[in-house]
């Protein structure tokens, strides 16, 4: 069975995931609370994914000034988030999606033999309201979430 891919207006499916200090993260616990936005990416300490998450990193107060957390989600495991998050200082939850059910939840495509990067934005209702999907341009995704995210403020 394939995944449709969620458009912008469907909700956010819940889900519960391991964070990368082995907690139980539960999407359920900050709808209504915080805004997500949720990026997939391929994998720990690859080049393009490093350069997305420190662009996320670099631009961590202007998502808290946004209202917003900032949440990466790929199969690695706990102890693989751990590491990348200590190596790049990344002040945000990366999320362990061991059998990428979540990716496919989202109905996100492979590129070539990897899985897909692409971000979402959730508000606090729990809707999509913006997503971005650029595979080879890492730092895009934070520079286009910030845009909208600025020109949506309520």
């Amino acid at each position: 069975m394939k995944n449709k891919a969620l458009l912008t207006g469907n909700l956010l499916p819940a889900f519960i995931l391991k964070d990368q200090d082995g907690n139980t993260f539960s999407s359920a616990d900050y709808l209504g609370k915080k805004k997500m936005v949720i990026y997939f990416y391929p994998k720990d300490e690859s080049a393009v994914c490093t350069k997305e998450a420190c662009a996320f990193r670099d631009s961590y107060a202007d998502y808290q000034d946004a209202g917003a957390m900032v949440i990466g989600i790929n199969s690695g495991t706990v102890a693989s988030h751990k590491a990348f998050q200590q190596h790049h200082r990344l002040p945000f939850t990366l999320l362990s999606d061991p059998d990428n059910k979540l990716l496919k939840a989202f109905g996100i495509k492979n590129v070539l033999f990897l899985t897909g990067r692409e971000t979402f934005v959730i508000d606090l209702n729990g809707e999509i309201v913006f997503k971005f999907r650029g595979f080879l341009n890492g730092n895009a995704h934070s520079e286009k979430v910030l845009g909208f995210l600025n020109s949506n403020q309520d």
